[in-house]
Formats: structure tokens, sequence, C-alpha cells
């Protein structure tokens, strides 16, 4: 995954999942994950529309939380599913060979199941506590992702790694100083004053974190 700022969607009392979209994308973030949990497929298919065609404009790339059945309507380029949710290979054998197939992990376990599932890559969490997600896996922080990705090398896994849950810009340097391939954020974008500055502000941690 050349892009490793990723942008899960949500809403505040600012922004729904299409405003939101669009100011990070201004800000420079490539890929969009729309999350809308509860919604009925009628309403994520109306934000979808919206929200896929801000992302081709800028040549994001955009995936789906979850609902592999919406992938073909909404033209993504894929979809990130959970621990509960479609098996990865079962998903892999409805999406084909193209599309892109991320998958939740807490654990080395789950990452090298996943690995072997052909997932395209991981996203790994919670590293602190979050509200934008229900039921939380244990938590890991920096010593539980250095701990687990000692294990990937160890495996010869290499699959591109996402640290996820309730990151900030000031954790971003020390949690990819463990081998993690890039970040996904919610809260920290479209909390900021400024979702598009705070967007800039971490991908240049990343670049300069990665040079």
């Amino acid at each position: 995954m050349k892009d490793m700022l990723q942008f899960i969607t949500h809403t505040n009392d600012r922004y729904d999942e299409v405003t939101g979209t669009q100011a990070v994308l201004e800000g420079g973030c490539r890929w969009v994950q729309l999350r809308m949990k509860g919604a009925s497929d009628e309403e994520f298919l109306r934000v979808g529309r919206e929200v896929g065609g801000l992302c081709r404009a800028c040549g994001a790339t955009f995936l789906l939380d979850d609902r592999v059945h919406l992938v073909s309507e909404l033209g993504a380029d894929g979809v990130h599913v959970g621990k509960n949710d479609l098996p990865v290979c079962e998903v892999r054998r409805m999406l084909g060979p193209d599309r892109i197939v991320g998958a939740t992990a807490n654990t080395f376990e789950d990452i090298a199941r996943a690995a072997a599932a052909g997932a395209d890559y991981i996203g790994l969490g919670p590293f602190r506590f979050t509200e934008t997600k229900r039921n939380l896996s244990p938590i890991l922080g920096v010593e539980g992702y250095r701990a687990i990705f000692e294990r990937c090398r160890a495996a010869g896994i290499t699959l591109p790694v996402v640290a996820i849950g309730g990151i900030t810009a000031a954790d971003v340097a020390a949690i990819l100083a463990t081998g993690a391939s890039g970040i996904a954020l919610s809260g920290a974008l479209l909390g900021a004053a400024d979702p598009a500055a705070e967007t800039r502000k971490i991908i240049d941690i990343i670049a300069n974190s990665k040079s």
C-alpha cells in the first residue's frame, strides 16, 4: 500500500461522512474507508456514492467497511472486514484477485491467519481506547505492536500492517518505529480544529518517519 494514512469515516457535530472525507482529501489523504455501522444498505449506498465520487476525483483508494455485497455497486476498490465478519478467504473468493481485502487483527495469530487467507493488509489495534469503535479488543500500546512485529519478522510475514485505535499525531512516529506500515485515523482528524491541516501534518510525520 503506497498511501500509508487511512481515514476511517465517522460523524461528529461538525462533519458527516461526506464533509469529513472532503476535508481529509483536501489535506492530502488518499485512502478512505467508509464505515457506517448500523446504517441500512440504502443509506450506505446513498452516502457511498458521494464519498466514492470524492475519492475518484482525487485518485484516492476507496474501501468499504464490511459491506462486501456493495463493493461492485459502489465501484469501490475493496473492503475491510472485521474478525466477526465474513472470513477473508470467502471475501477473496467473492471479490476476486484484483480488489483490496483488508482484515482486522489484535494478535500475531490473527495476522498469520489473515495473511494465509489472502488479505492485502492488516488493521492492527487498538493502540489505545477509542470511542469511535464498540467492543474493543485488548489495548496493545507501543510495546504490544513491537512484540507482534517481532513475531511477524521471525515468521517471514511481510503483509502491510496499519495501526489503528485512538491514535493521535503525537503517537505516529513511535508507532511507525515499531514496524507498522501506516496509520488509520478517524477522530484525530475530524476532531482537529482544521482537519485538512491536521491531515497534512500527519502525512508529513509519516513521510519523515519513513525517510
